[in-house]
């Protein structure tokens, strides 16, 4: 058997070459074991069923073991099974949402791909997610049964699942249960009617669709907390009694807290697990055995008579509802004896809300302090409106009553979810693999890009323990980056040339203390930021932002030091056989070495099977727009630094181009071209379009830095 290892990084040269922020790592391997179509795992046991479970709007500081329980704030609620599962699991205390409202953190998830990159973007609700991988594809394609069970949103224009070209059945998902509309999520009992409501909107029954069917008319007083829970657990019981030997992903996506704030019908029912718990029944008007009573009518007995506002009684109930759930579904894995062979996540799409949807009883994020030690709410990209309450529990994968501080964002979840599942991510994913850091190998953890940009026209709230300048600030364009271990963040940003506020999260929770320009060092930090966020996403054009201009950055002079000038087309070969193209980043080859141009399109040797990587070095002559064509490419995927220049690896029914326009400054810019060697039809072309030219011309031989001997 091939013995071959995932190799942390390659070496400074290439760090410096694709971006990545922070100092490099150039030594611990994790072994890996090769599987049967020669992509690579990292244990020989089977892959994990996962289950992943995305609250709307839950606040950090909405944990308890996170900041309930040992908050001195006058007003606290509980969560004690969510509590469990941290001391039983990792409590990710510094993971990031792609953005801080619904939409664009749902799509960053699901698609693997950072706000620079992704197709849906600002308050874009209810817009087709690309057509392109999603987590549920590629655990599909490695064997897994894949579900999505609540909220979506991301679906498309259209009335229907033949109408909508994002429904999740066409984006991976073997089935579908749940509000398709982002509207829809805004309220918890489908089937009826919510005179309190603050619009006719949030009176009205929505639409719940289970795969080609709308269903809603069988849901009468089903609490959509309950509804998507029971719906989940009852698919998992099917399938381990079925099939246990098929693993499955289970996309539970939940549309609480978030308001409106309806409460259920019933206490939760007693005992949990298979046999207790919520308990799917299947019957048109009693679809679960929590469909009785009064619709928005039970309150929890811990939060009564404590002199809260209704709202604030409300809210907490909701929270716990959801910590009752996730203690069922705890129970029945536990119940089907697959507790061992589970992984079990734990999230949430963005800050906490500051609406009810109640007529005349609004709500502050306050009220609880949802946002815990930080500052921020939804909408924020302060730490209280991005950082997310996330743990991750796993028994016979992941370590037990850790606390990982690495900083992390939501696109690591398709590279850490295809890590376990013993496949490569695709070449297009923008996040690393969090398996180390899960399984307590921090020391083997690769640093995650944690990047964010959104569009906002509201304020920060005023709320009195937040710092003073920060209340009421407005938001506007704002872009967040992380480098170095140090947060970069911009508000109401007008040019794109505007400084960074630079703060150190691991001293200053609240970012009160702005960093920039305090020392030499932190302006050399402030222009590594500003280099970064050029060389790492992409201009969209539903969603422009000041600084889409700004060309990206070349490598500096100290960069191109560091680098000892070689560069060249220099390739990696990895074996294997890939159905889509792969990530080769962060694995160690079968072979390497260095070739001529990319123009010349020679094969380094004669396979025909496997993925190889390219990497090249494009000598700019002058700061300006730049037009490149590539021909001769079936299938692959381009970077120029990490912004992505090319994607021809999903099949895209037609719509790909082999075109692309980009900034460039004058300089160095390293290039990579990642590629199955089947889709290698013969000559690869690479053309380019000057500034001020008309036409394409090949890229001369001369641009392109060669070394001066092959290896």
């Amino acid at each position: 058997m091939r013995s071959t290892s995932v190799l942390l990084c390659f070496s400074l040269l290439f760090i410096i070459a694709i971006g990545f922020p922070g100092p490099p790592y150039l030594c611990a391997t994790v072994a890996l074991i090769p599987t049967e179509d020669g992509s690579d795992h990292q244990s020989e046991k089977r892959p994990p069923n996962i289950v992943f479970i995305f609250c709307d709007d839950l606040g950090w500081g909405d944990f308890g073991v996170l900041h309930q329980n040992h908050s001195e704030h006058s007003k606290r609620h509980r969560t004690p099974n969510i509590d469990r599962m941290a001391s039983e699991g990792v409590i990710m205390q510094a993971h990031y949402c792609g953005a801080p409202v619904c939409a664009p953190s749902r799509a960053t998830l699901l698609s693997g791909v950072h706000q620079g990159h992704a197709e849906v973007r600002d308050n874009q609700f209810d817009k087709a997610l690309a057509n392109n991988h999603t987590i549920a594809s590629i655990l599909g394609a490695a064997g897994y049964k894949t579900w999505m069970v609540g909220k979506h949103g991301l679906q498309g224009e259209g009335m229907s699942p033949e109408d909508w070209s994002a429904y999740p059945t066409k984006r991976g998902f073997d089935r579908f249960y749940g509000y398709v509309r982002h509207a829809d999520g805004h309220v918890h009992y489908p089937a009826d009617r919510w005179p309190l409501g603050n619009t006719v909107s949030h009176q009205s029954p929505k639409e719940v669709w289970s795969g080609n069917r709308e269903v809603s008319q069988g849901l009468s007083k089903c609490y959509t907390t309950d509804l998507f829970t029971a719906r989940g657990k009852q698919w998992m019981i099917d399938q381990v009694r079925s099939d246990g030997d098929q693993p499955f992903f289970l996309y539970l996506a939940y549309d609480t807290p978030h308001a409106a704030l309806q409460l259920p019908t019933v206490a939760y029912p007693t005992g949990i697990g298979v046999n207790g718990g919520l308990q799917w029944i299947g019957q048109p008007g009693h679809m679960i055995n929590t469909a009785e009573g009064e619709i928005d009518s039970y309150r929890h007995p811990d939060y009564l008579n404590k002199g809260w506002k209704d709202v604030e009684v409300r809210f907490a109930t909701m929270v716990r509802r959801i910590d009752d759930c996730v203690g069922d579904i705890l129970q029945t894995v536990r119940d089907l004896g697959i507790d061992q062979e589970t992984i079990v996540v734990i999230s949430s799409d963005n800050g906490p809300l500051n609406v009810s949807y109640l007529s005349g009883q609004p709500i502050e994020a306050d009220s609880f302090q949802s946002y815990g030690p930080f500052e921020g709410i939804k909408r924020d990209v302060w730490e209280g409106g991005i950082r997310m309450a996330t743990v991750a529990w796993g028994p016979g994968y992941l370590s037990q009553d850790l606390v990982d501080h690495h900083p992390s964002q939501s696109q690591d979840w398709m590279a850490t979810f295809a890590d376990f599942a013993g496949v490569l991510p695709p070449a297009r994913c923008d996040g690393v693999s969090l398996r180390s850091a899960l399984s307590g190998h921090a020391d083997d953890q690769l640093p995650s890009r944690v990047y964010v940009e959104y569009h906002n026209g509201g304020k920060t709230p005023r709320y009195e323990d937040f710092e003073v300048r920060k209340q009421g600030l407005k938001r506007g364009q704002m872009q967040v980056v992380h480098v170095d271990g140090f947060k970069g963040v911009r508000l109401n940003i007008k040019t794109g040339l505007e400084p960074f506020e630079i703060y150190d999260l691991r001293t200053d929770l609240r970012e009160r203390i702005n960093l920039a320009g305090q020392s030499d060092a932190y302006d050399e930090l402030q222009q590594a930021m500003q280099r970064v966020v050029t060389r790492g996403r992409r201009p969209s054009e539903s969603a422009p932002r000041p600084y889409d201009r700004i060309p990206v950055a070349s490598l500096t002079a100290m960069e191109r030091k560091s680098s000892k000038e070689q560069v060249g087309v220099q390739w990696r070969w990895v074996d294997g056989d890939f159905s889509y193209t792969p990530d080769l980043r962060n694995v160690v080859e079968d072979r390497r070495g260095v070739g001529s141009s990319p123009n010349q399109g020679e094969r380094p040797f004669k396979e025909t099977t496997g993925a190889i990587e390219m990497v090249s070095w494009l000598q700019v002559p002058e700061t300006g727009e730049y037009q490149f064509r590539v021909d001769g490419l079936r299938r692959g995927f381009i970077r120029l630094h990490d912004a992505a220049l090319f994607d021809l690896d999903f099949p895209l029914a037609g719509t790909q181009t082999n075109h692309a326009s980009i900034r460039l400054e004058k300089g160095l810019h390293p290039i990579r071209l990642t590629m199955r060697m089947q889709d290698w039809a013969g000559e690869i072309k690479f053309s380019w379009k000057l500034p001020g030219e008309n036409q394409f011309k090949s890229v001369p031989k001369d641009v392109w830095l060669i070394p001066g001997d092959s290896h």
